[in-house]
């Protein structure tokens, strides 16, 4: 094909081997049909889709609706959809990476080196950039607004922007399976292995565009949740009146302002090495390695506590409703929180203790690793004692919140061990690092944003989550995460290293063997996650929540319909302490109708996010395969997409007062019809979302 010189300026380096069918048709290892069945289930996803929409008539619906919406809500619903597609990939490829570990005792396995290479990079990328920022940011978005008493966020149309460019690289991350390979450098990219010389392959470039557009839309997040948070609350909501899950989200949209654009910097500099040979990583050359490394980790150390500050908010949203409890000391906790935040950034050197540091500079960062366990400690005990005397429930996500609470401190444990440097020395490079952070992030960031999702999802589409599937997740979860990770501790005291595609020590069998059952059960936690959907959506009539308090809840998002309407709040609300909703509801009447109802402005729908992700992602895919011509079309459709919309005057909708009345009056009517239900009756369709209050 690429003979012909027409081909290579069309195609650039694509050739039919790019194609993993075409690789399995010619090599049909059990490796390469695996990659082919991965590369098909791609395209028949998209496929499905395609039809479904055509023969259902839902494209038009889809994108006025949807794609194109600037309402927060929507976008937040947007952003977790993301997060489950991608939770679902990576996590059938930790199966296979443990899989191939457990049969490769002693022999090849089934799996071949560089495809294993491919897996364990795309698992770590897609959990931290495509499924940890999505869920969190999709959290965020849908709830913070509502907890402010905001109709919406500061900007909504580089809400859509943000969306769509993690989309691009989520997109990007997938159609790796489709056309070429992913990079075998890891989820953190370390050169020199990533450099030309190393990686020939296009996959270390489709690592670095999708992680760059997934950190330029984060960083765009940040700064509009930040803005949000300072300049929306409504009247009477100071700082210190916010629940903690404003103050999670705030302190977390300062992480990222100030820890996406290292990421940023260190992709683009790592580009300008693989395109125009800057060799500004390769120590030969006059380049420095470690400059990569200080890069990546100003961004890596505090994108931990990025991904971990919302789930600490869930938890005492979770632990203080399901308590029927006030946040036992909140201050203490805003105080925890924002110091979590400062020492985040002076931690970033405990990733490179065994890198040739001096032992003063080595001993500074560790007892600045060890520090950080103080306030985080606080957070545990303030939920401890908010439970202790409480009425408490033990609801899916308290259920999720309790065995976070457990595993997180067993895993903090760990991380003191690692935060001395001899001790890090020893089990650097194996799998106890691996059981350390993933015994922080599963428990600490995937228990909150699975709590979250149990526990706003009522709010967000009007009915509950089944409880009975909700529990079996729960179960499976727990036990999966014990079962899949608790033996890497052992193995990584006993030596093994990470990464390690083949193994040759026959005393690690039975411990690979349990992990690989751990990671099984992890795989039917998240079907029972889907199945807890599926069987609600089915008896969604039989669980409604209208009235938008199925759970005596405490903050302003109880105090609207389920789902709320497109402006949030008929009338902003004044607030004069903290938990005003609750307390509203003990003394005062808080479901009266206003004297007056008045038109509402909200942004038009738009286009210019959908455009900007798509022709973002073009962009980035012809750099991958040096297509010039669609990387310059892809960029100016960006561009012409940013023009066009620094021309539009029309970007506001009136919503009329008659309508805005007609709709709460509704509400207020759906209210007045429903019962109060008692604690012991809330999970059942007793509760149409009116919970009783407790005095």
């Amino acid at each position: 094909m690429n003979h012909h010189p027409i081909w290579p300026a069309v195609l650039g380096r694509f050739d039919w081997q790019a194609l993993p069918f075409v690789r399995a048709w010619q090599d049909p290892s059990l490796s390469e049909i695996i990659g082919a069945g991965a590369g098909g289930i791609v395209v028949a996803g998209a496929l499905f889709v395609v039809v479904l929409l055509t023969v259902t008539g839902r494209w038009g619906w889809l994108w006025r609706e949807w794609l194109t919406s600037l309402d927060h809500k929507k976008i937040g619903i947007m952003y977790v959809v993301v997060a489950l597609v991608m939770l679902a990939r990576a996590l059938i490829e930790a199966n296979l990476i443990r899989l191939q570990q457990a049969t490769a005792i002693d022999g090849p396995g089934f799996i071949e080196p560089d495809h294993f290479a491919q897996l364990f990079s795309t698992h770590g990328s897609i959990m931290i950039f495509f499924m940890a920022m999505p869920f969190l940011t999709g959290l965020i978005n849908y709830v913070v607004p509502l907890q402010l008493g905001a109709r919406d966020v500061s900007f909504p149309l580089l809400n859509s922007i943000s969306l769509w460019l993690t989309g691009g690289g989520a997109g990007l991350m997938m159609i790796s399976l489709v056309v070429g390979r992913f990079s075998t450098g890891g989820w953190s990219g370390y050169p020199p292995y990533t450099e030309l010389a190393f990686s020939p392959d296009v996959g270390p470039d489709y690592w670095i565009w999708a992680v760059s557009l997934g950190s330029i839309g984060s960083t765009l997040t940040g700064l509009n949740i930040a803005v949000t948070i300072y300049k929306k609350r409504c009247p009477g909501l100071k700082l210190m009146r916010m629940p903690l899950f404003c103050w999670t989200s705030l302190c977390t949209s300062i992480l990222m302002i100030f820890a996406m654009p290292p990421l940023t910097v260190a992709t683009a500099l790592l580009a300008l090495d693989r395109y125009l040979g800057f060799h500004l990583f390769t120590n030969t050359l006059g380049g420095n390695m470690m400059m990569y490394a200080n890069l990546f980790w100003m961004f890596g150390h505090p994108e931990v506590y990025i991904v971990i500050l919302p789930a600490f908010g869930v938890y005492s949203e979770v632990v203080s409703a399901f308590s029927s409890k006030e946040l036992y000391g909140y201050t203490s906790l805003v105080l925890a929180t924002m110091a979590i935040a400062v020492l985040s950034f002076t931690v970033w050197v405990h990733h490179f203790f065994t890198m040739g540091q001096n032992a003063n500079i080595n001993a500074v960062f560790g007892i600045a690793t060890m520090t950080i366990g103080v306030p985080t400690g606080v957070k545990i005990y303030d939920w401890i004692w908010t439970m202790f005397r409480g009425e408490v429930r033990f609801t899916t996500p308290m259920l999720f919140s309790i065995a976070f609470m457990m595993t997180f401190v067993l895993g903090g444990f760990t991380g003191i061990i690692l935060a001395f440097p001899p001790l890090d020395y020893l089990v650097h490079n194996t799998l106890f690092l691996v059981a350390h952070f993933h015994n922080m992030l599963i428990p600490g960031t995937l228990y909150g944003m699975i709590a979250g999702y149990q526990y706003w999802f009522p709010k967000a589409f009007g009915f509950r989550l089944n409880e009975r599937w909700g529990r079996i997740s729960f179960v499976c979860w727990v036990v999966g995460f014990y079962a899949a990770f608790m033996p890497l501790y052992v193995l990584g005291a006993a030596g093994m290293t990470r990464r390690t595609q083949a193994v040759f020590e026959a005393a690690y069998r039975p411990w690979l063997y349990i992990a690989e059952g751990g990671a099984v059960i992890l795989f039917v936690a998240l079907a029972a996650l889907f199945m807890q959907l599926y069987v609600s959506i089915r008896e969604r009539d039989a669980n409604r929540v209208t009235a938008g308090d199925p759970w005596d809840g405490r903050s302003l998002e109880w105090s609207v319909s389920a789902p709320p309407p497109e402006y949030n709040f008929a009338v902003i609300p004044h607030v004069h302490r903290r938990d005003a909703f609750h307390h509203d509801k003990r003394v005062y009447a808080p479901y009266a109708p206003a004297r007056r109802y008045h038109a509402i402005e909200m942004p038009r729908s738009s286009a210019t996010g959908p455009v900007i992700g798509i022709a973002g992602a073009a962009a980035c895919f012809g750099l991958v395969w040096l297509m010039w011509w669609l990387a310059i079309l892809g960029s100016l459709a960006v561009l012409a997409a940013v023009i066009a919309r620094s021309f539009a005057r029309d970007v506001d909708r009136k919503i009329p007062a008659a309508e805005v009345e007609r709709t709460e009056r509704r509400w207020l009517d759906a209210v007045s019809r429903a019962v109060p239900v008692q604690r012991e009756e809330e999970m059942t369709p007793a509760n149409a979302g009116l919970a009783e209050v407790h005095r």
